[in-house]
């Protein structure tokens, strides 16, 4: 890895990096975090009684279209077309933990996306309880692991 910023040019201006060059190949990506949140309003989600209806299958549309957009919101995101977005949820004592994957075959990697859906999947968690709980806390939205590309494969402890 080089130590120079990759998304500045030369007299330190931010730019786009570029991949034109780079071979397309399959790259993935797992991102993860989790939402902690009061015993009512993580039953309410669970038994599909939240105010605001079906709170899963919303969070998961939610992370999946934030994934598309990702290029939309991070200024330097080259748009990329996925292969697949994923958004999945486990159930916790004290909350939900959300995993999303994205996939692509291309000159650049699926990171950002994959890390979009998993954020804007929190949000969209939060925003559906929030009437039973303000004080849900959205914490540990991380890289999980990533394959492909020129740095290959890595995984975190």
């Amino acid at each position: 890895m080089t130590n120079k910023p990759t998304h500045l040019d030369d007299s330190g201006a931010a730019h786009m990096v570029d991949v034109g060059a780079k071979p397309a190949t399959g790259r993935r990506a797992i991102a993860g975090g989790r939402i902690a949140m009061s015993a009512e309003a993580l039953e309410a989600i669970r038994s599909g009684n939240a105010p605001k209806g079906d709170v899963l299958s919303t969070a998961r549309i939610a992370g999946i279209m934030a994934a598309k957009r990702t290029a939309d919101l991070i200024p330097l995101c080259h748009p990329i077309a996925l292969t697949q977005v994923s958004v999945e949820f486990d159930w916790e004592d004290t909350g939900l933990s959300v995993r999303a994957v994205a996939a692509t075959t291309g000159p650049t990697g699926v990171e950002m996306e994959a890390l979009t859906a998993a954020s804007v999947a929190l949000l969209t968690l939060y925003d559906m309880a929030k009437a039973l709980d303000r004080a849900m806390v959205i914490e540990g939205i991380r890289l999980l692991e990533k394959s492909g590309g020129r740095s290959g494969d890595w995984r975190a402890e």
